[in-house]
């Protein structure tokens, strides 16, 4: 089960990095559990987490919400989700995790993770994702970002062998 110590510096992170590259506030919503191996939204940023936090975590966008991060993010308008759209919220998904990272090491908590993996459409099927995990919403004015995170307290504690690859299948 997630600790809420491993929560906090994923809402305060993704908060943080908003605030600063996008100027948008966001609000934290009701916290929720699910457990579907289906992504509930138009596009998933997913990253893995290895050390002595493991597990996953996944940034969940409408590609409208994209558009409007990306163009905040370039300084200009950007009308269509293409690679370069892509690669920005993939990147903003890594800034998010890579700053929680840091607040997580500042609690004694080293981990690395992995480069994000976007994922394009509700209802894809991702076959390692079948577990439990806390969904978080952050609202800001121009739509939601949801939160998934399946993180654990490594039982080994410091231990890359511990990382197991995720398959995407649609």
């Amino acid at each position: 089960m997630l600790n809420v110590k491993f929560l906090n510096p994923f809402i305060d992170a993704a908060a943080e990095v908003l605030k600063v590259e996008t100027e948008l506030e966001a609000t934290r919503g009701n916290l929720s559990l699910e457990k579907t191996a289906l992504t509930a939204t138009d596009v998933t940023v997913l990253l893995t987490l290895v050390g002595k936090v493991q597990g996953v975590v996944m940034y969940g966008f409408s590609t409208n919400l994209c558009l409007d991060i990306v163009s905040r993010m370039m300084g200009q308008k950007c009308t269509e989700f293409d690679n370069l759209a892509q690669s920005g919220i993939a990147e903003l998904g890594n800034v998010i995790t890579g700053r929680a990272t840091v607040k997580l090491e500042e609690a004694g908590y080293k981990s690395m993770i992995s480069p994000p993996t976007m994922i394009s459409g509700m209802g894809v099927k991702i076959s390692t994702l079948d577990f439990s995990r806390i969904v978080v919403p952050l609202s800001t004015d121009n739509g939601d970002i949801v939160i998934h995170l399946a993180l654990r307290e490594s039982p080994l504690g410091n231990q890359d062998k511990n990382f197991v690859p995720i398959s995407v299948n649609s």
